[in-house]
């Protein structure tokens, strides 16, 4: 199997590259990242130094970040599930609505949950109170945008739901979205039906008590 894939199943970022290799049954190999496995740490820091994750590894390359991973899927693993359109216009859509989801939804939640797991002398509570005002102006865009969409760029789904649902997920849990957000709440219950996002999320249950805040019990 020449598909690696170095990943944690709880991870936002792992998870949205794991949706989109069951979105279309890529074959691949888990290389599970975990505190009791040196050896699998290891071989990521000689991939990449920084060990940051997911990271693909593919016969001898390296592929890094979680869009580009799945960009590069689409060009040299493809499958029945175009997750990049063809045509031009729609895959800036896509690609504009993955980097929303990357850096206003996700970004501001990891600031909430990274300092919740800081020493109180070192937590930083401006930062916090910011992070939840972007992710509750987040929510309100994203309300409008979504109307008349089936999935986060358009009718079909694309990256910008690989991105859309471990985000989403995770963000409520943190900041709930607004009971007023009928097309946000829309679109996350939909992306937790897809069965490549259920998968990601199944896969993922064991490992709640990981989550610093406290895992709800739902979803």
């Amino acid at each position: 199997m020449s598909l690696k894939l170095y990943a944690h199943p709880f991870s936002s970022y792992c998870q949205k590259v794991l949706t989109a290799l069951y979105e279309n049954a890529t074959p691949f190999e888990m290389r599970l990242l975990a505190p009791d496995d040196p050896q699998t740490a290891a071989e990521l820091a000689a991939l990449w130094p920084l060990k940051r994750f997911p990271v693909l590894l593919d016969g001898a390359r390296s592929v890094l970040e979680s869009s580009i991973i799945i960009e590069y899927l689409a060009l040299y693993h493809p499958g029945p599930v175009r997750l990049i359109p063809e045509d031009g216009r729609e895959a800036l859509e896509v690609r504009t609505m993955d980097r929303f989801f990357d850096n206003y939804i996700s970004t501001p939640m990891q600031k909430i949950v990274f300092d919740s797991m800081r020493t109180a002398d070192n937590r930083d509570p401006q930062g916090v109170s910011d992070a939840r005002q972007m992710l509750d102006t987040a929510y309100r865009w994203l309300d409008g945008t979504l109307s008349g969409r089936q999935w986060a760029a358009g009718d079909a789904f694309s990256l910008a739901d690989c991105a859309a649902a471990p985000a989403l997920f995770y963000a409520d849990w943190v900041q709930p979205i607004s009971p007023a957000f009928t097309q946000v709440h829309g679109l996350r219950q939909r992306l937790l039906a897809r069965p490549s996002f259920a998968r990601a999320v199944d896969e993922a249950r064991p490992y709640r008590s990981l989550f610093p805040l406290g895992a709800p019990d739902r979803d």
